[in-house]
């Protein structure tokens, strides 16, 4: 017989908890919305990488990576300047 299934009733986050991949779950989904909202305020803008990057003063390649949605080494810092250069706010907030 086999041992019952110990996440049998737990949601999903349940899971990554006790897997240990909650946190870094988490903060990739972030990533990826904070990126595809810079994506989205770029094309309303009908703004390129490389003005974006102009106005950032950094790379196209660091636009690449800011905009790659599985890149996690985007900073803080990085992500505020980029939504400054489309024009809005990062916010962050402890919930």
């Amino acid at each position: 017989m086999t041992a019952p299934n110990p996440h049998l009733g737990s949601d999903f986050d349940d899971f990554l908890a006790v897997e240990g991949l909650l946190a870094a779950t988490e903060s990739l989904a972030i990533k990826r919305v904070i990126a595809w909202q810079i994506a989205e305020a770029m094309k309303t803008k009908h703004m390129t990488k490389a003005e974006l990057a102009r106005q950032m003063g950094t790379s196209r390649a660091a636009v690449d990576r800011l905009l790659d949605p599985n890149n996690e080494s985007v900073t803080l810092l990085t992500l505020d300047r980029a939504a400054h250069a489309v024009g809005r706010n990062l916010i962050v907030q402890l919930g």
